[in-house]
């Protein structure tokens, strides 16, 4: 890819950008750990939102997407649309709780929710898990997309690439904290989506136009075992289970960045630090429409195309960066890549910023030094951002497969998320019920993907004969549904056992839980009646924004799908529903204040 003065000077303007944005706020962040963390809780909702869509769309989203649809067509989306049936849950039921807790990080919350000896571990050890694991993960893929990238336009080796690009992002991320990250990720957001879109408009001009390009595409579907072009996978194909798994068991079980059960993650932390409970509800509310319906068909386009010219490709996570090299005209380069620099430094500032909240506000200050002044702490998160980014270099150089990674961070948690969504509406939840579902859930997982679960396999082929030889696997359709149904089993009999068998959390603990964060429906009876009941209706209310909100997300989704290729009466009605399902829950949404919970 031939890179031109005026493009290296548009990236290097963009980069100075990002640097001057972290410079303006050093000042602000430097007071203390909560305006480093969350912006001193006075975040308008647009921002917030914008910040979460920033940060999932990393630079690998779009690669992990081409390589999907190489897979299984464009249904094979689904791994990650299903997810929204639990970002909606968090918009209704559960954002404007977690704005009410009051705390900084949901490993904080932990020791709101749980007492003693045992919340106090969890707090600890879960913050280590997701800091060492999750976090390390998270970032590892995105730096291993983001090297790709560079390697297919510049020749960058992996260790220059994710050297050059980790630097850049620490710097701000570590100078100025959430105001930085939040800031940048605005500007991000908007370069990196009109590059998307104009590269998918060139690489569709390209191939002929829209029509041209759906003719192409069902051409090669005589060789495959599926049809690309569906948006829901046929009864038959190898993929019909995996989809049936994931709407009924995986966005309630599983436990994924950006998508968490209950709310967690870089999430929580923008609904901590938007200004109130109706601008944290707005933020998530405004993140899930963006997320799941306004940004994927740009990249879809886009990886139909290079399944047209690269049918065979070898690394088909990376023919997206092939076609943008191939079609997107030399004045745009610069630009583009100054987009995929937007979408990976918003990820990766993100998850900086929130691992090293992890590390200082639930380990370091919470059991190693609890009583240095603000300085100190503020310090410690600068140096703590840095063990953070340096954890996931390490990790980018051992992952191939930026999908696979995606799927077997799904798989370790796979049964967890129930608990995580119990945990506000049942009392009788305790500490030891979470502990002993994490710790089912990836054992579980991990012994269904091993070689010692061979019977396991061997056994369910009587069942399944789409099963492959070998042992379980979650870059296997069939391997991975069968991994998230029976690992989601185990981990609920576990937990259901443990706390069965496990005293419940004291009464005074669970009493000013209560009274702070004031849950809803019957689980928390012997409470209520010692301390009131909360209004009536909030779990109804709830659940009736929650279903408008998912058909305002896939009606839209779907409807502009249908519109691209011609499909015009579905194409309408869906995007009519969308239409309709918006009016009735913005006018519902007034009427009660922007919230359920009064």
């Amino acid at each position: 890819m031939q890179i031109s003065l005026a493009d290296w000077i548009v990236i290097f303007a963009y980069f100075a950008l990002n640097l001057a944005i972290g410079l303006f706020y050093y000042r602000r962040a430097s007071g203390d750990i909560g305006e480093f963390f969350v912006s001193g809780r006075s975040v308008p909702w647009w921002l917030a939102g914008t910040s979460m869509v920033a940060t999932t769309f990393a630079a690998d989203t779009p690669l992990v997407v081409t390589g999907l649809i190489y897979q299984q067509g464009i249904a094979g989306n689904w791994v990650w649309w299903s997810l929204a049936l639990s970002g909606m849950l968090t918009v209704f039921f559960f954002a404007p709780m977690w704005r009410r807790s009051g705390v900084i990080t949901d490993m904080e919350f932990i020791e709101l929710r749980y007492a003693g000896k045992s919340g106090a571990f969890l707090r600890g050890f879960r913050a280590l898990y997701l800091v060492f694991l999750v976090n390390t993960l998270s970032m590892g893929w995105v730096n291993l997309a983001m090297a790709k990238i560079l390697y297919l336009t510049l020749g960058l080796n992996k260790l220059t690439a994710v050297f050059v690009c980790l630097t850049v992002t620490l710097i701000y991320s570590a100078v100025s904290g959430l105001w930085a990250v939040l800031w940048t990720d605005m500007v991000q957001f908007v370069l990196k989506m009109t590059m998307v879109i104009l590269l998918a408009i060139f690489a569709v001009h390209a191939v002929g136009g829209l029509h041209m390009l759906q003719t192409k595409v069902q051409a090669l579907d005589a060789s495959r075992a599926f049809h690309t072009m569906d948006f829901v996978p046929r009864r038959g194909t190898p993929f019909f289970l995996q989809f049936l798994v994931l709407l009924s068991i995986n966005w309630w079980a599983s436990s994924y960045p950006g998508a968490e059960p209950g709310g967690g993650g870089y999430i929580t932390q923008r609904i901590f630090s938007a200004k109130d409970e109706k601008n944290s509800l707005g933020a998530t509310l405004w993140f899930n429409v963006a997320h799941y319906a306004l940004r994927p068909w740009p990249w879809i386009l886009t990886a139909l195309v290079a399944v047209v010219v690269l049918p065979n490709a070898a690394d088909k996570e990376g023919a997206f960066i092939v076609i943008m090299n191939r079609y997107l005209p030399a004045s745009l380069r610069g630009l583009m890549l100054a987009g995929f620099a937007a979408a990976y430094m918003s990820t990766i500032g993100t998850q900086m910023n929130l691992g090293a909240s992890y590390l200082v506000n639930d380990v370091y200050k919470r059991f190693l030094q609890p009583d240095r002044d603000d300085h100190h702490y503020v310090t410690a998160s600068r140096w703590a951002t840095l063990l953070v980014t340096v954890t996931s270099a390490v990790a980018t150089f051992y992952m191939t497969s930026i999908g696979g990674a995606w799927k077997f961070l799904m798989a370790i948690g796979a049964g967890a998320g129930m608990v995580f969504i119990l945990r506000w509406f049942w009392w009788r939840i305790n500490a030891w019920t979470e502990i002993s579902a994490m710790i089912a859930a990836a054992c579980s997982s991990l012994f269904l993907d091993s070689r010692f679960a061979m019977s396991i396999a061997d056994g369910l082929r009587g069942i399944d004969p789409l099963l492959p030889t070998g042992p379980l696997s979650p870059d296997d359709p069939h391997g991975f549904a069968w991994i998230l149904g029976i690992a989601t089993t185990v981990t609920t009999l576990t937990w259901l056992a443990v706390t069965m068998l496990t005293k419940p959390e004291p009464e005074a603990k669970l009493r000013e839980f209560y009274l702070k964060v004031r849950p809803a429906g019957p689980g928390w009876g012997p409470i209520a009646q010692l301390e009131g009941p909360p209004p009536q209706g909030i779990l109804g209310a709830s659940f009736f924004h929650w279903t408008l909100g998912l058909a305002l997300v896939y009606g839209t989704l779907f409807g502009t799908g249908n519109l691209l290729f011609g499909h015009m009466a579905q194409g309408l009605i869906l995007v009519l529903l969308a239409i309709v399902s918006a009016v009735l829950l913005f006018w519902n949404l007034n009427r009660t204040g922007w919230t359920t919970f009064r």
